[in-house]
């Protein structure tokens, strides 16, 4: 089988140092931010196409040379639904131009906080809708991995400039898996973390049943470990456990749940099957205890879960014009979000009772977890598709039945507010890589990256370089 690699590792600044490293050279004065920004800058040419970059500020604009935070000096991206002053954000829509924001969102200020440097956006499908970032009209974003293949969403752009080499760690977001699907198809670290962890984005803040959790995708553990910490320095949650730096994996054994089986009963594919298999004997070699458990949500969950989403597109399109600005065109909508808006339409009536159900998810899933540290499960139900597979340009009928083949484990997390990681193991035959999923108490993101630590040390993440 042909597979079309594509990455910028090489012989510069960046190397092939994590951002920890990186952020460590800039402190010593080894490397400076300006050189490390040019260093990403050049490699993200050297990659365009990937199709990975929404926006750039013009070059005058482009902040660097940061001197405070944990990770002050590191190149990255910001997801192109999140405001940073000086540049626009698009949502990945072909239905307005962004408005350039006046000044930082919310939630903003806690990611630049770090010290990174924002070269600019990352690109994402239409409003995060889509698990593979593509468009009506636009080119795809591609896999580093195999230029063929999707690399996820809704931080499709992320995960790309990512795994690629274009920076070490960047932005992302999930609402439903959008930092642990990519993360699984391009080979990362995704940690979603507990609801309530970070400081909310606006969006975030006004919905019925917050599903979205702010992090990033990164190629190692402890670039996700100090970023978490990075967070806890500027803003730390009073109401959760703090989860400090994670250095290293812990001695501590813990049982583990095992789920293989999809809340809607759609069959895993064999190759990700036995990664999950292979993940479950990993962890009982090294001491844990793995028992199966059951699913503490039955189909209608998925049910419930689409009519919200359904919601979501239904208000986007709506209030598109106040909340993105004129000219707000709805013909210029992708098929996934018209398709949505109108299932959201034929079944609004039945949207009390969702709602009633997904905030009952939240003590379900405590319920579910008494007696577990955390429960390892796939991140989704097959391997990465080619392009096209996940096209809004399809019968939205076709589309949404393919999601719900895919998407089949990770929105349980973001509607009970509990942490979820993925973490690389290995590569399947089409050249991508599979991801394995994590999950855990609510707060409790600091078991979930020991774990990840003790999985990355027994069983080294693939590089693509």
């Amino acid at each position: 089988m042909s597979v079309k690699r594509l990455h910028a590792f090489g012989d510069d600044a960046l190397g092939e140092y994590d951002g920890v490293a990186l952020a460590a050279m800039v402190r010593s004065g080894v490397a400076s931010a300006a050189e490390l920004a040019d260093a990403a800058t050049a490699r993200a040419g050297l990659v365009a196409e990937l199709g990975a970059v929404a926006h750039t500020p013009p070059p005058h604009a482009r902040p660097t040379g940061a001197t405070a935070g944990r990770l002050a000096g590191v190149p990255t991206f910001l997801k192109d639904n999140t405001d940073i002053a000086g540049m626009p954000s698009n949502h990945g829509s072909e239905a307005f131009s962004g408005r350039v924001a006046k000044k930082n969102g919310r939630y903003t200020e806690q990611f630049v906080a770090s010290g990174m440097t924002v070269l600019g956006k990352s690109q994402m499908p239409e409003f995060g809708f889509n698990a593979s970032t593509e468009f009506m009209t636009g080119a795809p974003t591609r896999n580093p991995w195999n230029t063929d293949h999707s690399v996820g969403a809704s931080s499709g752009g992320a995960a790309s400039l990512v795994a690629a080499g274009v920076v070490p760690l960047a932005h992302a977001n999930d609402g439903g898996g959008s930092i642990r699907i990519p993360a699984a198809c391009a080979g990362l670290v995704g940690l979603k973390p507990s609801r309530g962890r970070h400081l909310d984005g606006e969006t975030a803040r006004i919905m019925p049943v917050n599903i979205v959790s702010e992090g990033v995708v990164s190629r190692t553990v402890r670039d996700t470990a100090a970023f978490v910490a990075a967070m806890e320095d500027h803003w730390s949650n009073p109401k959760l456990p703090r989860v400090g730096l994670v250095e290293g994996p812990s001695d501590r054994k813990l049982r583990i749940g095992l789920v293989l089986e999809s809340v809607n009963g759609v069959a895993i594919d064999a190759q990700t099957r036995t990664a999950v298999e292979e993940t479950a004997t990993l962890l009982e070699k090294l001491g844990h205890r793995v028992e199966a458990s059951p699913l503490p949500v039955d189909a209608r969950f998925a049910d419930d879960f689409a009519l919200y989403w359904a919601m979501l597109a239904k208000l986007a399109s709506a209030t598109g014009s106040i909340t993105f600005g004129r000219p707000f065109d709805k013909g210029k909508l992708d098929g996934l979000t018209v398709g949505l808006k109108q299932h959201f339409v034929r079944n609004a009536h039945h949207m009390p009772g969702a709602l009633r159900r997904l905030r009952g998810v939240q003590s379900t899933y405590a319920a579910s977890m008494q007696g577990y540290d955390a429960v390892l499960s796939p991140v989704l139900a097959h391997v990465t598709p080619e392009l096209g597979h996940l096209a809004p340009t399809q019968s939205f009928e076709d589309l949404m039945r393919r999601l719900l083949d895919y998407v089949t484990f990770t929105p349980l997390h973001n509607v009970a507010g509990s942490p979820g990681i993925s973490v690389p193991a290995g590569l399947a035959a089409e050249g991508v890589p599979i991801g394995v999923h994590l999950s855990g108490q609510h707060g409790g993101e600091a078991t979930l990256l020991e774990l990840a630590y003790a999985l990355e040390a027994e069983r080294p993440f693939p590089r693509i370089s």
